[in-house]
């Protein structure tokens, strides 16, 4: 009967060209590339998006009442044409290699598409495509020893709430009882939370393969959201629609621009005071400052800018992935610095670092690489890294990840 179901499976993959391992982690095949095929995230038996041989992506959105239906890939919306079936259709340019959140317009509304997978994103469920990278291998899953990824709560005495977490431990914890690991606290992205460092950052499959291959370390992952509130606080708004007509022209003025204003001193304080007693008491942790690092994208940078630099004692390892840089100037203004940090990391996609030259505005403002530069200059272990090809995406992300994962817990 065994043998019955696991070839009726194999059957089911090859005929859909996707796969999922036990604990529901797609299986990337940057071979793909060579051909048309469906996404990865695809439902069993939808063809469509469909990943074309040149990165194009083809959609089609079943809606024949619509009037007007396009689809939104990275939150730029693109209008889709009908057809007599009352299907709408579209192929995007080349999209970069990696992984892509999207979403359907129907007349207006934001609409999930029922043919893929859905992932939190931009503050909202999005579905979700995967451009094949050849060099991607790094995050497809292997025959290797593979950690585990445990979902924890823990209950915080500063917001008087229970909170969820995601929990990487390494290939042998279970294994090693004595053995004790380091830990880095991974952040995410604004309109994200704790989920998505494993559903598209594939920090899991990331690591283990870096372990297996004699790359990093072992250690431990911690995953949570930085949204925390104390009872009565309230959370900040989301942008609100620009209202028409608010000035000349139908411009808005300055007052009616909408504003998302963040603060992460609850969060810091959860973090120090609950989030960190309560990995080191229920995990076999290393608990010196020395043997913790923080890191986050976008966003989750500034997380990281907040918490670290206030508690150097606790952290040694800073890593700000698409969201800001430390200068010479936060090192002057923080005591102990050049004295407790073994590492700051930087890293952006290269068209973010374009966007910037070319007078775009970047997402926390300075030179990032400047300012990298000037840290290494005054002794400190510094290094800016830069993702070729890619945007304020998941790709410039993962990469990222790889790429500061074997600089961690080094003696």
């Amino acid at each position: 009967m065994r043998k019955k179901v696991f070839l009726a499976l194999l059957m089911v993959l090859s005929v859909n060209e996707i796969g999922f391992t036990q604990t529901g982690q797609v299986l990337i095949n940057s071979s793909a590339a060579d051909s048309a095929h469906a996404s990865p995230y695809n439902l069993y038996g939808a063809r469509y998006p469909r990943i074309e041989a040149d990165s194009r992506v083809t959609f089609r959105f079943n809606a024949p009442h619509a009037k007007k239906v396009q689809v939104s890939i990275a939150n730029i919306a693109f209008d889709m044409v009908k057809g007599d079936d009352g299907v709408w259709t579209y192929t995007s340019e080349p999209q970069d290699r990696g992984y892509h959140n999207y979403w359907m317009l129907v007349d207006s509304a934001l609409v999930l598409d029922p043919a893929t997978d859905a992932f939190i994103g931009y503050g909202h469920m999005c579905n979700g495509f995967e451009i094949p990278d050849p060099d991607g291998g790094f995050y497809e899953l292997k025959d290797v020893p593979h950690g585990a990824v445990l979902i924890e709560n823990y209950f915080s005495k500063t917001t008087n709430s229970w909170r969820h977490i995601y929990v990487y431990t390494p290939p042998g914890y279970e294994a090693n009882t004595s053995r004790r690991y380091p830990v880095l606290y991974l952040q995410h992205g604004g309109g994200e939370d704790e989920r998505v460092w494993i559903e598209m950052g594939r920090t899991n499959v990331i690591l283990d393969n870096l372990i297996a291959a004699g790359k990093a370390a072992p250690f431990i992952v911690v995953m949570e959201t930085s949204a925390a509130y104390k009872p009565g606080e309230v959370p900040p708004r989301p942008p609100q629609p620009r209202p028409a007509g608010a000035g000349p022209g139908g411009q808005p003025t300055a007052d009616a621009r909408p504003r998302m204003i963040f603060s992460f001193e609850t969060y810091k304080e959860v973090m120090i005071k609950d989030l960190i007693p309560f990995i080191d008491s229920h995990f076999r942790t290393l608990t010196e400052g020395k043997n913790r690092a923080m890191a986050g994208l976008s966003m989750g940078g500034m997380v990281t800018r907040t918490v670290t630099l206030a508690n150097l004692d606790k952290f040694a390892y800073i890593g700000l992935f698409s969201g800001g840089s430390i200068s010479i100037e936060d090192v002057n203004n923080t005591p102990g610095f050049k004295e407790k940090v073994k590492l700051v990391f930087v890293s952006y996609g290269s068209r973010e670092l374009e966007n910037r030259a070319g007078g775009g505005r970047g997402p926390f403002g300075g030179d990032p690489k400047a300012n990298t530069e000037a840290l290494h200059q005054a002794g400190i272990n510094s290094v800016f890294y830069v993702s070729p090809l890619t945007a304020h995406e998941w790709q410039s992300w993962r990469r990222s990840l790889y790429e500061f994962a074997p600089l961690l817990f080094k003696e």
